[in-house]
């Protein structure tokens, strides 16, 4: 019989009592129905639901927010808000999954 070394270092853990501490331990794990979530979807709801969120969610929230000041300002200030705004764009495009990318603010 196969066993997986992996599997079987997190089954000893487990036993140990390593996980106990962990904020999502014991509760149960809602996957939803699986035609409603593509399977990269589901990860990304599994991780929001155990509190556990990627860096690039933190980024999207900020370029919202900066988009929001966008309308209120003109001239200078402006052309510096949208090259910052595209600047969080870049690194958010490099960290989210291709199919959340979102396209460069323009002037």
């Amino acid at each position: 019989m196969y066993r997986d070394h992996l599997t079987e270092i997190v089954k000893r853990s487990e036993k140990a009592g390593d996980f106990d501490q962990l904020a999502g331990k014991g509760k149960p794990l809602d996957l939803g129905p699986s035609y409603v979530n593509p399977s990269e979807a589901q990860l990304y709801k599994t991780l929001k639901d155990n509190h556990v969120l990627p860096d690039w969610i933190e980024l999207a929230n900020e370029i919202d927010a900066m988009k929001e000041k966008l309308p209120s300002l003109a001239g200078e200030a402006r052309k510096e808000l949208v090259q910052e705004i595209n600047e969080k764009i870049k690194a958010y495009n490099f960290a989210c999954p291709p199919s959340l990318q979102r396209n460069k603010v323009m002037e």
